[in-house]
């Protein structure tokens, strides 16, 4: 008994102490990225347009989004209108999230270099963060309000439909919208 206490409290203390060590440097490994501030992911999604979860607010408030409503089309049973209308949706806002996201990585790229050259000063620094701020507020903005067209193409029935597909449901109905149109 006595040497399984032992062994125990040494594989939680070297367990703590490989944490602690993590801890300490949070950024380990990733002084050699391109853009240290991104990861190949990010940077992929970014230039992809994808959401990142920028519209979980929406998607988890039954606002369906376009491309999963395009994926999911069959099961959701659309109209031809319908189809179209997600289409559309779907084509607008992958346009401008992909234009978003070049310019986002175009401006964290011209932040790394600033720093990297030791050329970074308080005023540039402002202006950059500035900027990513908006683009950051203008990419999220046109994710959400794709979900907000989504929803306006969609009946009730079809938005717990998608809930549920997407393992959503909770029992919870979505709230009436007014602006809905009836398909």
């Amino acid at each position: 008994m006595k040497i399984f206490e032992t062994a125990a409290v040494l594989t939680f203390a070297l367990v703590f102490a490989v944490g602690a060590a993590a801890a300490d440097q949070p950024y380990a490994g990733q002084q050699t990225r391109g853009i240290k501030t991104l990861s190949d992911q990010e940077i992929a999604d970014y230039l992809q347009g994808q959401g990142m979860g920028l519209s979980k607010v929406a998607e988890l408030n039954h606002y369906p989004g376009p491309r999963h409503v395009l994926d999911q089309a069959d099961d959701l049973g659309l109209s031809p209108a319908q189809l179209a209308k997600a289409r559309e949706i779907w084509q607008a806002m992958d346009v401008k999230a992909r234009a978003l996201g070049e310019t986002i990585v175009a401006k964290e790229t011209a932040l790394e270099t600033s720093y990297s050259s030791g050329a970074a000063t308080p005023t540039e620094t402002r202006a950059v963060l500035d900027e990513l701020a908006r683009l950051q507020a203008d990419l999220r903005y046109t994710h959400l309000s794709a979900h907000l067209a989504m929803r306006s193409v969609l009946s009730a029935e079809q938005i717990s439909r998608y809930d549920a597909l997407r393992g959503y449901s909770d029992g919870t109905v979505a709230p009436a919208d007014q602006h809905r149109m009836h398909h």
